[in-house]
């Protein structure tokens, strides 16, 4: 494991459905000591009050992190303040319909009933992570109209806005943020020189891939 307190940290901070699954499986691959995901996941009522020293103890635990709450808003430049010479990796898809598609598509697999989307009911009584989890995260984390849960003009403005907020957050430190498509030929080598590190692999593992 390449993990020790003098190693800088590294965090996953693209959308979900971005191949987040993917970069945590290359990251392991590679030896890198990966955060327990549920673990930060149940920090989720924390982060959408800001309080974040939870999340900065448990960050103490290991090298790399990803998905909620490390790909929201917020998240990245509290850590990069906290932990100084960190390295982040905003992960994306070919374009914003693209995620969008792949959002929809493994909700509704998840909780929707019939595969379809799922609606305020399927959510609150959907047992992932913990009963209501997934309504938290549209009602708190995603701002989007009850009666509107996967508000298309929301959504993909919120997934655009995000990129953009971290791109321009690093502009003028471009060694500290690696912005990558994993389905992209060439993908891996790219992560690779990123971290410093070698490996014989040429793609990514794709995992949780959702078909659009």
């Amino acid at each position: 494991m390449f993990f020790s307190k003098n190693k800088p940290k590294i965090f996953g901070i693209g959308n979900n459905k971005t191949g987040t699954t993917s970069l945590k499986k290359a990251m392991e691959e590679l030896g890198f000591k990966v955060g327990d995901q549920r673990a930060a996941e149940l920090m989720l009522q924390q982060y959408t009050s800001r309080n974040f020293k939870p999340l900065i103890k448990y960050c103490k635990t290991a090298q790399f992190f990803q998905d909620i709450p490390f790909s929201k808003p917020y998240t990245y430049i509290v850590l990069d303040h906290e932990f100084p010479g960190s390295k982040f990796i905003l992960t994306i898809r070919d374009s914003p319909e693209q995620w969008y598609n792949s959002l929809i598509k493994f909700h509704g697999k998840l909780w929707g009933k019939k595969g379809g989307t799922p609606t305020k009911e399927d959510l609150m009584e959907a047992n992932y992570i913990y009963k209501g989890w997934a309504w938290e995260v549209m009602k708190n984390v995603e701002g989007v109209p009850e009666d509107d849960l996967y508000n298309k003009e929301i959504l993909i403005k919120s997934y655009i806005d995000h990129n953009n907020q971290v791109v321009d957050y690093f502009k003028h430190r471009p060694k500290d943020l690696l912005v990558l498509n994993v389905a992209k030929s060439g993908a891996y080598s790219k992560l690779c020189e990123f971290l410093g590190v070698q490996s014989n692999a040429i793609d990514f593992p794709w995992e949780n891939k959702t078909d659009v």
